[in-house]
């Protein structure tokens, strides 16, 4: 069985985060043979009596998914940048799809863009109220607002002039740019809800997963290629509990027991999540010679 492409997560949020830590991270990880790096996105942390992170997300506010990759990007060759997932409505389609496509061209094409609806961790309704608020972006606007997002970014990367019209969205007839550097951006739809997977299947790139629970994942992933999804499948993969510095030894044995899982629900790609970790950027870069080592991956060299 042939493993998953391996990617692994740069230093975005938390005490340890800082540009000398992306850097430091994402030239190790294309140093070693990774694939891609990756940064998630969340807009706020909500504070009160009523919140309840059942889902472990980062108590501190990420940065900037774009400009953490932007940076990545600058001071890397080859590796592919990702995002995993950004909520994309909370911004217009015009806005987004020239930043997307900014990234991808400074990035000479390396851009994989994995975008969500505003996901959450309250189940239902599985978004957490107080980012649309924020973003002044009315719940209502997921599922046909999202996807007509989707076309309107689209319709920007496309020939100008360009023009769309929907009911959530309108762009007049106009020039926008830039363009990416290729034909387009791969779309990958980060979703856990059965509708949200199979609207990925239809329209998007790709589809992004948390393994947190094994069966779960098995179960998207299956839902994803029986409504015709053909594109990339990305699951992240946390080796060890957030907030632990484990050996070299243990977390090596537990990526590579992820990795081989990942594959045989036929994930394409893995992302570590060592940023959960909470450990320096060089104690990550540890873990990710260690387990590069352990799988034989090609060194590279600038």
């Amino acid at each position: 069985m042939d493993l998953p492409r391996l990617g692994a997560t740069l230093q975005h949020f938390g005490p340890h985060a800082g540009p000398d830590a992306v850097v430091t991270v994402a030239r190790a990880a294309e140093r070693l043979g990774f694939h891609a790096v990756s940064v998630s996105d969340r807009l706020l942390i909500p504070v009160g009596p009523h919140w309840t992170n059942d889902a472990g997300l980062p108590e501190d506010t990420p940065w900037d998914a774009l400009e953490v990759l932007t940076w990545a990007a600058a001071h890397t060759r080859r590796i592919r940048v990702a995002t995993g997932v950004l909520n994309s409505i909370f911004e217009s389609p015009v806005a987004l799809a020239r930043r997307l496509a900014t990234l991808d061209r400074l990035s000479r094409g390396r851009l994989d863009a994995g975008i969500g609806q505003g996901g959450g961790t309250r189940l239902p309704p599985h978004y957490i109220p107080e980012e649309f608020a924020a973003a002044g972006v009315s719940p209502a606007r997921r599922g046909a607002g999202f996807a007509e997002h989707v076309a309107a970014m689209r319709a920007c990367w496309g020939p100008d002039p360009v023009e769309f019209r929907g009911e959530h969205y309108r762009v007049p007839r106009s020039k926008i740019g830039p363009k990416p550097w290729g034909d387009r951006i791969p779309l990958r739809f980060g979703a856990t809800a059965r509708p949200a997977i199979e609207r990925a299947a239809r329209i998007g790139d790709g589809f992004v997963t948390v393994a947190a629970d094994w069966d779960d994942a098995r179960t998207q992933v299956g839902w994803y290629r029986a409504a015709g999804g053909t594109g990339d499948v990305v699951v992240n993969v946390l080796p060890a509990p957030p907030g632990t510095d484990v050996s070299s030894a243990d977390f090596t044995a537990a990526a590579v027991a992820a990795l081989d899982r990942a594959a045989a629900l036929g994930a394409d790609e893995v992302h570590v999540v060592t940023a959960l970790l909470g450990v320096p950027a060089q104690r990550q870069v540890e873990l990710l010679e260690a387990l590069a080592t352990e799988l034989a991956l090609p060194a590279r060299h600038p």
